[in-house]
């Protein structure tokens, strides 16, 4: 394959950037997410007009192939006729209750074939709400307030869980955010990911007061950095010994690395789960759940509140089984072969072009590191060279190839991706590496 050849046509962004200015009068940045505002890389971000498939259109009219994937949730590919069939029939009968539904209870034993830890569970509205959930039911069921959670690993913007390590190598976490009590983050402890002999000093110094250890058991959130062989295993054993609950946040990684999610694909049972993306569709919803004996704490059963008025929305419940009726084995070769097609392309086009980078990748969620040989924890994620990854990713961009603006997040292939979307990325991604070394 030839390196870059040819300067890309013109990309024009003229609407986006008018959607920009007019959105920045109503939105912090103009947007309600901040990864949104393309502050990592500079530039527009797209905004988008509709998704199909494996690709999205923005309101300049570019088709771009998208390995973002609304962040992870859409497995089948956008606009799936099975999943938009589902939620039509569902607006049909109304859009919210209120109430409980029969389809709850039907979503919920689809989860537990794909997922048997989780013997009781509880909708949500988020994922940033399941791992509230299932932080405070770990609170309730241990009598203890501290939690321990890992560099790198984001598990929504709760106050306590936004919190980087202190300066001390056993010391409370301070508030990583603007608005956070100090008090409050001082009961978060933050560990080094892959670092269990970390966990169990923090473990020791704090004896009897850690109600959980919480972690993404493959991270996401510093990029795709897998668990080494052995960390979560011993977090299973750490936190048995010490009496704290192991806790999985798997809104990333459940139904994605595989069927039941990381914790099939390293033989780890957790005591509780947390569920997003996937489950709904990629509509609003999220899933903490787990051991029987902690979950009848939750109200009404026990004295662990926690509502919400949209949780088990029907329409985000339609289409949660109207996706997960489709994860069969089939699929998930599709897309772990998918990916490792893509990780082979892109570590031939790194030898050629005598990059230094590592290409992380478990099943279909991977990402590029650049300037950085290993990666492995938030440390070494850290090292990555931003201002090639910026280059790159609008090389990327001007080529019709949609990466997560940013390069500390995961990216996600889908189903709906075959071998002209592969041919494609692999054409750009060798003239964007060829910009990166002047080729």
């Amino acid at each position: 394959m030839a390196s870059r050849t040819r300067k890309p046509a013109a990309v024009s962004t003229k609407r986006s950037a008018k959607a920009l200015r007019r959105a920045q009068n109503q939105f912090p940045g103009g947007v309600n997410s901040p990864v949104r505002a393309f502050g990592n890389v500079g530039g527009t971000p797209r905004f988008i007009a509709r998704a199909r498939g494996a690709y999205l259109t923005d309101i300049d009219h570019n088709m771009l192939v998208d390995y973002v994937g609304s962040w992870g949730p859409m497995i089948l590919g956008h606009a799936d006729p099975r999943v938009v069939k589902a939620l039509r029939e569902a607006a049909g009968r109304g859009t919210s209750y209120g109430a409980p539904t029969e389809a709850e209870s039907e979503l919920a034993r689809i989860i537990q074939s794909f997922f048997p830890s989780l013997e009781m569970m509880r909708f949500t509205s988020s994922g940033t709400e399941a791992a509230m959930g299932a932080l405070r039911a770990a609170r309730g069921f241990t009598g203890r307030d501290k939690i321990i959670k890992f560099e790198g690993c984001y598990h929504g913007h709760a106050d306590y869980l936004l919190v980087k390590a202190g300066s001390g190598a056993l010391t409370f976490g301070v508030p990583d955010s603007a608005g956070i009590p100090a008090a409050m983050a001082g009961l978060t402890l933050t560990a080094r990911y892959n670092d269990a002999a970390h966990v169990e000093g923090l473990l020791k110094a704090n004896a009897g007061e850690v109600a959980a250890v919480i972690v993404e058991p493959v991270a996401g959130n510093m990029g795709c950095v897998p668990p080494v062989p052995g960390f979560l295993e011993s977090l299973r054993t750490l936190s048995r010994k010490h009496g704290a609950l192991l806790v999985f946040d798997e809104v990333m990684t459940g139904f994605r690395v595989s069927a039941g999610g990381a914790q099939e694909l390293y033989g780890i049972r957790p005591d509780l789960t947390c569920l997003g993306k996937i489950v709904g569709g990629g509509m609003p919803l999220g899933v903490y759940g787990g051991r029987r004996e902690i979950m009848e704490k939750i109200a009404p059963l026990g004295p662990v509140y926690q509502a919400g008025t949209l949780s088990g929305n029907p329409m985000a419940v339609a289409a949660g089984i109207a996706t997960l009726k489709q994860l069969r084995p089939s699929l998930y070769k599709r897309i772990d072969n998918y990916g490792e097609r893509l990780e082979h392309g892109y570590r031939e086009l790194l030898a050629r072009h005598r990059l230094t980078a590592a290409f992380n990748r478990v099943g279909s969620m991977f990402t590029l590191f650049l300037g950085v040989g290993k990666v492995n924890s938030f440390e070494t994620a850290a090292r990555n060279d931003r201002d090639q990854f910026r280059r790159y990713f609008h090389r990327m961009l001007e080529l019709g190839i949609y990466l997560p603006p940013s390069p500390f997040e995961a990216a996600f292939v889908s189903a709906a991706h075959g071998s002209r979307e592969y041919q494609r990325t692999i054409r750009a991604a060798d003239d964007a590496l060829g910009l990166l070394n002047g080729a």
